[in-house]
């Protein structure tokens, strides 16, 4: 797609009318929730296979076939949304989070664990790539209106860094917990907690009410804006391609490998970027307001590759981590705003099935790398995935402004003189 020709394929300004306050709150709680146990089992998981025996190889793959799981459940879900009560997907998710804790803190051995990380909802990145996602997400497009529907996507992604941060902080807690639990029982205690938290957040869902799109149903899920969803879902796997080089579990892993951190140490740090990238979330709104949402995507997302870059070749500690909190304070604006965008320029009934198939492409193309980087780890602790990750988002930067930077959403037409 040319700017020239989508210069005059603007999308409809119409949005559904049921906005629910009571609804928001629970759906930023259980992200909250789920975020904590995110943020946890990404530091936890590299810990838990290394004292298993397992290596870089086997790490890499445990975080692949979480994904690659995560992304058929979502397109699945992309496929038939527009049949299904979302409500009940929620929960039957959160079921599903409860088992996969369940799972991890009852087996040892890598192939049953292999197809646990499969079909459950564990997560090696600082991102939700889950089923919840495209579900959530769907959600908050119906119960704000549209000029509070960045807004509502920054409180959202907000909420999950900060829980990321505080789960990954939480882990740090493991060298206490094995003082004071049986021999070989705290790793299994913490990953006893994320199933717990998974039906904590079946609670706060089960207060949701069910909710339809208004206005015409689309057969398939997708109706007439099925063409800007593959170009973006196209876009968007490539920058989860770069982004799967550095899950957090493989980058905790680099940080153990190349500078010898302990638990607590790296816990720290990934506290410490968590935190900055969730105050980014509403400097982004505000950038948006001013230059637009594909802008606020390219231009905070373009200096963030850079510094991840640098950071692999950094030859000391302080200044690897100097990097990785510089990038943390941007690599994350494009959340909100990219969540936004996919939901302005497609029709209300389409928003489950647009939100499902640009999230299902990430989370394929981000299951692939993990498996690489891990053999790149067990290679060589220089920082490989990080350069592989930092040039590929850019390539994704400069070909998204390409596509993109003239299909507007309908607020942000309003506000320009017709041409």
């Amino acid at each position: 797609m040319q700017p020239s020709a989508a210069a005059t394929d603007r999308p409809s300004a119409g949005h559904d009318a049921h906005h629910d306050p009571a609804g928001i709150r629970r759906i930023m709680a259980a992200r909250g929730t789920r975020a904590f146990g995110d943020g946890l089992v990404a530091i936890l998981l590299p810990v838990h296979l290394a004292r298993l025996g397992y290596g870089a190889v086997e790490i890499g793959l445990i975080a692949t076939s979480t994904l690659l799981g995560s992304a058929l459940l979502t397109l699945a879900f992309g496929l038939v949304s527009h049949r299904l009560r979302l409500r009940r997907c929620l929960l039957a998710a959160a079921l599903l989070m409860a088992g996969t804790g369940v799972g991890f803190a009852s087996l040892e051995a890598f192939w049953p664990l292999l197809l646990i990380a499969f079909v459950g909802t564990l997560n090696p990145s600082g991102g939700d790539v889950s089923v919840f996602l495209p579900i959530e997400h769907s959600l908050i497009a119906r119960f704000v209106p549209a000029d509070a529907r960045t807004a509502a996507y920054a409180r959202y992604g907000f909420i999950g860094s900060i829980g990321v941060a505080l789960g990954s902080l939480a882990t740090g807690a493991l060298d206490w917990l094995e003082r004071i639990l049986p021999a070989g029982t705290a790793v299994d205690a913490l990953f006893l907690l994320y199933g717990a938290l998974g039906l904590a957040t079946l609670f706060v869902y089960a207060g949701l009410e069910e909710v339809r799109a208004e206005g015409p149903q689309p057969t398939a899920g997708l109706g007439p804006s099925r063409r800007r969803v593959y170009s973006l879902a196209a876009l968007f796997s490539l920058d989860a391609f770069g982004g799967g080089f550095i899950v957090n579990s493989l980058l905790a892993l680099w940080l153990f490998e190349r500078f010898g951190l302990s638990v607590a140490t790296a816990a720290t740090i990934f506290f410490a970027t968590g935190v900055c990238s969730s105050f980014s979330y509403f400097v982004a709104v505000r950038l948006a307001a001013r230059f637009g949402l594909v802008n606020t995507m390219v231009f905070t997302h373009l200096p963030s590759s850079v510094f991840l870059i640098l950071a692999a070749v950094a030859p000391t500690l302080p200044l690897a981590v100097a990097l990785l909190v510089l990038r943390s304070l941007l690599s994350q604006m494009d959340v909100p705003t990219r969540s936004s965008y996919v939901m302005a320029v497609v029709e209300p009934a389409e928003r489950p099935a647009a939100a499902s198939l640009t999230a299902v492409p990430r989370s394929l193309a981000s299951a692939l790398s993990p498996a690489l980087a891990g053999w790149a780890l067990s290679v060589s602790p220089f920082g490989w995935p990080l350069v592989c990750a930092g040039v590929l988002k850019i390539v994704y930067d400069l070909a998204l402004l390409r596509q993109f930077q003239a299909v507007r959403p309908p607020e942000e037409a309003r506000r320009e003189p017709a041409t």
